[in-house]
């Protein structure tokens, strides 16, 4: 299992990337790097790839909407270009919230633009021409498509490092973790529960597994998890009531009453009734109590917050659920005792 960490889009940013070196130097082996609607993640990946050796650099993740499919392709290909072969392509669908409200562009058919975006990336990368004719992108734009019929099926110019960048997509409903588990090398779910991934996700991951080329190798699932090792009560006590804020943001706010993914995610872990109350007092204002109301055993086992032996376990239960990745973040309030907790995730990941 790898050992990888975010990069906050808050914050200073140069001194954050000054101090990767140390966090690299005890074994954590990929950064991810979030694009909301801050600044872009890619800019920022260009820069830790000349500030690191060994990082893997994650997209975590690139909005579909916001850039073609053959713009991701030489997205990904420019950035494993400039660090030799390091670039992970993490893309998946936000929300109509962002996608229309931010970027003005209609939200439709996430499933379908998804399996497109990773069919025409992957013939980008092997340096085809491009000729494809899907239900959602036409290359070469012709006039039956509403283009002028000037278009030509162009193939990239230079030769990528890698004709094969590992994809992953960012999926929690059924139908898109189905398609990360045929179509994808890795999958990212989020408010990972290790003890429940079969009740989950279990169906659609076997029903696209069934579906998969064996070329791509075995699906890895990649979660992030905040982590503090500590014997400290309080310290401890600060940091999960850390994570219970962060589930009540998406279960009882990202969404409305009746669409919510998180909250959905949240029901078939078996929390049905709690799912409707964290909403319920999300929506209506009541942030602290939408907090207080998400279960501690929830909170506790999308985590590693505790004592060294019980973080050793919780890891194990997340490689026991095949967890491939591992992104974590840690709470300390120091630079030093971070990269002392990153060593420690390192040794029992490792």
């Amino acid at each position: 299992m790898k050992l990888g960490m975010p990069i906050n889009y808050a914050g200073d940013f140069r001194e954050t990337i000054d101090n990767l070196g140390d966090y690299e130097a005890v074994g954590v082996r990929r950064v991810a790097v979030p694009e909301a609607y801050t600044f872009d993640a890619v800019s920022q990946l260009g820069y830790i790839a000349a500030r690191t050796e060994t990082m893997e650099l994650q997209t975590a993740i690139l909005p579909m909407y916001s850039r073609t499919p053959t713009n991701l392709a030489m997205t990904a290909a420019g950035l494993d270009y400039i660090s030799g072969g390091r670039a992970i392509l993490g893309i998946g669908a936000s929300g109509p919230q962002v996608i229309e409200g931010f970027h003005g562009v209609k939200y439709d058919f996430p499933l379908g633009r998804a399996r497109e975006t990773a069919e025409i990336c992957r013939k980008v990368w092997r340096r085809e021409r491009l000729e494809y004719r899907g239900k959602r992108y036409q290359l070469p734009l012709t006039e039956a498509d509403g283009g002028s019929g000037l278009g030509k099926p162009l193939k990239l110019i230079n030769h990528p490092v890698r004709d094969s960048i590992p994809m992953l997509l960012a999926a929690i409903g059924p139908k898109n973790v189905e398609l990360a588990a045929e179509l994808f090398e890795e999958f990212a779910p989020f408010l990972f529960h290790p003890e429940y991934v079969d009740a989950a996700f279990g169906e659609p991951l076997a029903a696209g597994k069934a579906k998969r080329d064996p070329s791509l190798g075995e699906l890895s699932i990649v979660v992030q998890a905040s982590a503090l090792i500590t014997e400290d009560a309080d310290q401890i006590e600060n940091a999960l009531n850390g994570v219970r804020n962060h589930a009540a943001l998406y279960v009882g706010g990202m969404g409305a009453r009746g669409k919510n993914f998180y909250n959905s995610l949240m029901q078939r872990y078996g929390y049905v009734d709690e799912a409707k109350q964290i909403q319920d007092l999300y929506l209506d204002g009541k942030k602290a109590e939408a907090a207080a109301a998400v279960p501690d055993e929830l909170v506790r086992s999308i985590s590693l917050i505790g004592p060294r032996s019980y973080v050793a376990e919780r890891v194990e239960a997340f490689r026991g659920a095949s967890v491939g990745v591992l992104l974590a973040s840690p709470a300390d309030p120091t630079h030093s005792a971070r990269v002392e907790t990153m060593r420690q995730l390192a040794e029992f990941a490792g």
